[in-house]
Parts: C-alpha cells; structure tokens; sequence
C-alpha cells in the first residue's frame, strides 16, 4: 500500500483481524458453513460500532478508504481462517477466498451534509473519502467481467506483487519503473514476469442514480451520477420497481468518457460502490411508532358513537387551504389508501390500487389536490400531459457504450407509489393509449432494440383534465372530456366539478380566502389547530395499509351486487364506466374505507359510501336524483344522521330496505 505507514500496517492488521472477531464471529461462522468457496461473501460492519471500538481505525477507514477497504477484506479472511481453526470437527466448515466488509454508515456521525451531499452538490474534495449518496436508480446496465487483480514477478530477484487496475485509465495496469520488494538491498530490477493462472476476475456492473425529485426544489434539474457495483452487489437494485430507492456508500473517483469524434474528453465523476442500502423496505415502516399507533387507537376510541365525525375529522387534514370538496377529500383518501389485492387460484391478480381523475373548469382546484396527494405518497412522480410523451411515461431504450439500456419512465418509476398526470387531454392520443396496460395489468410489456421484457407498474394513477368546451351533462362523460371508454373505464372514480352560479357557495367561499393568512387577521387559525397535520396524515395512511386487509361480509356483498346490477340495467348514457370493472372499483373502494375507519371487516357502511362516491362519478345518477355538484359539497355537522338518511334512500332503491330492517330487528333481539 503506497499511501500506508509500512510499520502500521501489520498493527492495523491485527485490530482489524480482532475487531472483526469479536464483534462479527456469527456472520463469520455462518460465511464459513456456506457451502461454495467461489463466491463472494459479505460482512455487514455498522460503521458507528466500528468509532466505538476502535476510533483511530475508523479514521483511516473515512480518509484513506481506498486502501482500507481492500485492507478490510484482508482481515476478514484472516479472521475467517481463525474461526474455521477454532471449530469443532463436526462442523463442516470451508475456506472461503473472497470476503468483502460492507460499511453501513447510517446512523453514524458520517451522516453530515460534508460526507452525505445530494450528487448535484458532489465536488472534487469529496474524492478519496467515504463518501455516501441518495438517490433513484433509473438505469442499469448488464453484469460484466473484469480483471481486479494480476500478479507480477521480478525477473532479478523473483519477489511476486499484486497489481489493481486504475479505474481512472479504463481499467488497465500500470506496471512500476522499478522492483517494489522492500528488502535492505532493493534489487532495483525493471523487468516483470506476469504469474500465469493469478488473474482474479470480479462481476462488474453499472448504474445511473439520479436525484429524489421529491428533496429539489422547483426549478431544479435532477443531476446524475455512475455508480460501479461489484461481486455480491451486482443485481442486487434493479431501475424500476421496489429496490430502486438506494443510499450507497462507496469511494469517489473518476473515469476518462469515451472517445467521440470532435467531442472533448473529460473526467467523470464516477461512485465504486462498498456498501448499498434499498429505503423502499425502511419507508413501510417509517415514523410509525407505538405511542403513535395508541393515539390511533383512543382516536377510533372517542368517535366509536360517531365513526363518520371521525372520518370527517380526518378528511379536513386534507387539503386544508380548499375550503369545503367533501366527495373530492374523500375520492382521494380513498384512492392513496386503496384496497386489497386478490390473487385467485389460476394466479390472475387483480389490482388493489385505485385511479382518480379529476374533470373540472379553471379554478376548481384540481391542480392543488394533485400537489397534495404526491406529499401524502411516500413515493411519487408529478408530470403534464403536454410535457409527457409514451416513452417519458414508460421506458425509454438508450445507447450508452455501444449497448442498448432501458432507462424508466415516470409510470416504472413510480412503482409502488402515486402517478400525478396534469392536463390529462393535453396528452397524444397514442401517448394514452400506453397507459391502459399499467393502469389494469400493473405492467409495462416492451420491446425496443432488441430488449423484450416487462416491468412492474403497480401506481395509482392520479389525473386532472379540462372538459372539452363547455360541459354539456347531456352528453356521455367521453365526449365531454374527448377521452376514450376503455380509458375512462380504467379509473375507479371520475369527478365532474363544474363552476356553476351559486350565490351562497360564492359568499362563503369569499369569506373563507378573506378571513385567513395574509389577507385578513387569521381567524382560521383556531380552526387549522383542529386538523391533522400533513405528517400525521402520511403516518396513518401507512398505518392502516400495512396493517388492515378488510374482508366483506354477507351484506355489504348484497349492496354492491344489486348496485352493481341496477346501474347495468340502467347503463344507456353511462355505459363507458358500467363495465365488470365498476364492480371491482366498488370492492376496493368499500374496502379502502374499511381501511380509512379503520377496520378489518367492510360493513354495509363502507359499501354505501362507495356507491356515494361513484355515484358522484355518474352524470346521470342512477338512484340519487339530487347527488348535487362535487364543487359544492360541504362538510355537514351531523355526518352520522345525514348517512342514516342516505342509507335508507339507497337501500329502498336497491330493494333492500326490507331485508335491512330484519337484520336490524334481529340484531336488537340478540
């Protein structure tokens, strides 16, 4: 090693060798009973245990990682070899040739801004440290080989070195000008003998990783960097799908472009990476602690006599500058919370995440519930129509070094998250069309230079559009919008919010923009302390996706199934959404409210509240005559006995008014 102290080398050796011995004996242990000795092998190190046992080691380890790390892999074998002596004969341990130390730097002091930049903010004196990135992997390329080390004999004095290659001159090797041996008399030889059958060859893979879009600001591009991924890492992140958030821990280099006609050569930056970290698994469980969960708990508890107060309560937190859009602030807790996938016995999965399009004049507020939604996401990607073509919104084939990559697009990229489309009739009609599949299948099918595959695309789609001139409620949804049936059937709920007149709605409206911040002396302040804030919103959607599944029972099955039946009678203007799809919407969104109420079972309740939602969705309403404007719709004082109503109105429609008040005699029997 050039750059280490030849006396403390063998010093560092040995703390290394008895700090991976005492601390990491079970992952060595269990290194050593893996049964093939040609594979690479990984011993996770946290990087704050490593300051605490050894603060001095740690340090060169930070300043000097590229000979450290390799200095690292040295210990852990020789530590391997003293565990495989120590064990007893019936153990059948074998020697291991290859094991790399992995650092694991969070939630140590190296989490500062100076060794933890965002990749637009790398800079030359980041180079030569251990250095930690975040970011979105949007390409990965094919797993190569490469040769990571050959050894060299002198011909004067036979002494054998190892050489590495220098990412920085294309992976090639430089020999030295004289006999490293470091005997009293150096030899001082130039001539080197390569040692046949030394070459040791490492998988080799590159990504790119690009900026969160979430963490910039408007107006910034997100910037991207090369990261190297060897041995054990390679196809560990995959671009697209639910291991392409990362944070990556590795050395800062440099690599000469590729040579181009009459295009000047430059230094990329370029990450060798040491240690990957996927967050899409951390983020499931983030920021969702007991005390948290319990507050929950007594939430439901003082709302058991009024559960739907409750749910109001909540859906205030939406939005909050928007004053009133009750089915709106529903539609939208409905869709992030979604409902549950169901895979049958032939393996045919169908879909548990909801899609929401918005139809509405200028000024109603879509643009704002958009926004809104992609903070409460965990994961989210916001585009317009007119800036997205079918390529942008899917994947894209790209030559990088004379290979074709597919690089994501907004749809893979929001895998497992929220797709916000803006000016949704902006978009080519071909550019629609590439949604369909994503939007049922949760797949992208592709095939493009060569590259035939199929990428997962399990987002909910988000879309807010103007209608196509004046909106005529005569007309059939499709030709108000110029959006096609099969698309239109896609979406589990389509609302029309139209600015008609209204004189009182304005008043209040008026008074609600004058009467806070800015304009007038902040007396929705006393209002706002009332509503959940952004944060506590994003937690309980997270808390009751991963820990409700909600079943049916028996009859909130007979609301949906006679529902789902008289709008097929009915369907002559809307027959775009009264579809087999209609019948699975009304499922997911009965059991997204279970979810939001906090339940695993989905009551007559929760059924009726999905029928309200789609009927909201229907221009000519099926059995609420006065369903009203969605723009309209307000948050009323008694939301309990204003559903006592409803219900009741619904369940004569349905015909089933009888059968409700059995079942409810019967219950007051028992």
């Amino acid at each position: 090693m050039d750059s280490c102290n030849e006396e403390e080398v063998p010093m560092r050796l040995h703390s290394a060798v008895e700090y991976l011995l005492h601390s990491h004996s079970d992952q060595l242990r269990s290194i050593i009973l893996s049964p093939d000795p040609k594979l690479h092998y990984p011993l996770f190190v946290d990087y704050a245990e490593l300051m605490d046992a050894d603060p001095p080691l740690a340090r060169l380890v930070f300043a000097n990682p590229t000979d450290y790390l390799r200095f690292f892999d040295q210990a852990a074998i020789l530590a391997h070899k003293r565990v495989l002596k120590d064990m007893v004969s019936h153990e059948k341990g074998v020697e291991k040739k290859f094991i790399h130390v992995r650092f694991n730097v969070c939630g140590s002091p190296l989490e500062f801004p100076e060794t933890f930049p965002t990749i637009g903010r790398v800079r030359v004196k980041h180079r030569g440290i251990l250095l930690t990135l975040k970011g979105t992997v949007i390409r990965s390329g094919a797993v190569k080989m490469y040769e990571g080390q050959r050894t060299y004999q002198c011909k004067k004095c036979k002494h054998m070195f190892p050489l590495y290659p220098e990412l920085e001159t294309r992976n090639s090797i430089t020999l030295p000008s004289i006999c490293p041996s470091q005997r009293s008399n150096p030899c001082e030889g130039t001539k080197f003998l390569c040692v046949e059958n030394t070459t040791v060859c490492h998988d080799y893979q590159e990504i790119k990783l690009q900026e969160s879009t979430q963490v910039l600001g408007v107006g910034v591009i997100p910037r991207l960097i090369l990261v190297i991924l060897q041995d054990d890492l390679v196809d560990i992140v995959k671009a697209g799908g639910t291991t392409d958030d990362v944070i990556i821990t590795g050395i800062l280099t440099a690599k000469w472009s590729p040579d181009l006609k009459d295009v000047r050569c430059d230094l990329d930056p370029i990450l060798i990476a040491n240690h990957v970290r996927k967050t899409n698994e951390m983020k499931l469980e983030i920021d969702i602690p007991d005390d948290v969960a319990m507050k929950f708990k007594q939430f439901w508890l003082d709302f058991r006599d009024t559960p739907l107060k409750g749910r109001n309560t909540i859906l205030q937190g939406i939005c909050p500058q928007v004053f009133g859009l009750f089915t709106v602030k529903l539609a939208v807790a409905l869709t992030l919370i979604g409902g549950v996938q169901h895979v049958d016995a032939s393996g045919t999965k169908i879909r548990g995440e909801s899609h929401l399009l918005l139809v509405g004049d200028p000024g109603t507020g879509k643009s704002q519930f958009l926004k809104f939604a992609a903070k409460l996401s965990n994961r989210s990607v916001i585009t317009t129509g007119l800036g997205s073509t079918s390529a942008g919104l899917t994947v894209t084939a790209v030559k990088d070094g004379g290979e074709w990559m597919l690089e994501a697009g907004a749809l893979v990229l929001a895998d497992g998250g929220l797709c916000c489309i803006d000016e949704f009739d902006s978009m080519r009609e071909h550019d629609r069309a590439t949604i369909h599949e994503a939007m049922e299948q949760q797949t992208i099918s592709v095939a493009k230079a060569g590259l035939v595959t199929t990428l997962s695309t399990r987002t909910i789609v988000f879309g807010a559009t103007n209608p196509k001139g004046h909106y005529d409620p005569d007309q059939p949804l499709s030709v108000n919008t110029a959006l096609s049936g099969p698309l239109l059937s896609r979406f589990d709920i389509v609302l029309v919010l139209l600015d008609t007149k209204n004189p009182e709605w304005d008043a209040v409206v008026s008074s609600h923009i004058l009467g806070e911040g800015e304009y007038g002396n902040g007396k929705q302040d006393e209002d706002l302390a009332n509503i959940w804030s952004l944060s506590i919103l994003r937690r309980y959607i997270g808390y009751v996706k991963n820990h409700f599944k909600p079943v049916l029972t028996k009859e909130a099955e007979k609301v949906i199934s006679s529902y789902y039946q008289l709008q097929r009678r009915s369907a002559t203007h809307n027959a775009a959404r009264t579809t087999v799809r209609m019948l699975e919407s009304l499922i997911r969104l009965a059991q997204a409210h279970a979810r939001l109420m906090f339940r695993n079972e989905v009551t007559r309740l929760d059924a009726i509240a999905a029928i309200l939602c789609i009927e909201s969705s229907m221009t000519i309403s099926a059995i609420i005559d006065s369903i009203g404007n969605a723009l309209h719709s307000n948050f009323t004082e008694n939301p309990d006995e204003e559903y006592a109503k409803q219900e009741k109105l619904i369940l004569e429609k349905l015909s089933l008014i009888d059968e409700s008040l059995e079942s409810n005699g019967l219950e007051g029997f028992n």
